[in-house]
């Protein structure tokens, strides 16, 4: 992998999957998905998806993924505030190996806008 592709996956611009908040809810009653959100500790602890697991996006690594068990073969969506840091969530989630990856359109922006259930 060039430097320029490595420097790439981290920037928050560009295409990935996207779910809808309403698609994503829908998913989560039926118990289908995994939501990996990667806000800091601090974001996640005001508010999240119930269910979710808090993963900052400065310590997305293998390790992690396997240290939490998450699984490439569910659909896993990645979240974030605004749907900037999930764009490079998504692609490195795909680098280690989730083919069924998105992330929520809009972010958790787009999630309190639906007034969608969070904890605290």
């Amino acid at each position: 992998m060039s430097i320029l592709t490595k420097i790439c996956q981290w920037l928050p611009f560009g295409k990935v999957p996207e779910m809808h908040a309403q698609g994503v809810y829908k998913r989560l009653q039926k118990n289908d998905v995994q939501i990996i959100d990667v806000r800091s500790k601090m974001e996640w602890d005001r508010s999240h998806i119930e269910g979710s697991i808090n993963l900052p996006i400065t310590s997305l690594s293998i390790d992690a993924i396997k240290q939490l068990e998450l699984s490439p073969e569910i659909t896993t969506v990645v979240i974030c505030l605004s749907a900037h840091r999930s764009i490079p969530g998504v692609r490195k989630l795909k680098q280690f190996g989730f083919s069924d990856v998105y992330q929520l359109e809009g972010g958790m922006l787009s999630w309190w806008k639906l007034s969608l259930p969070t904890s605290k």
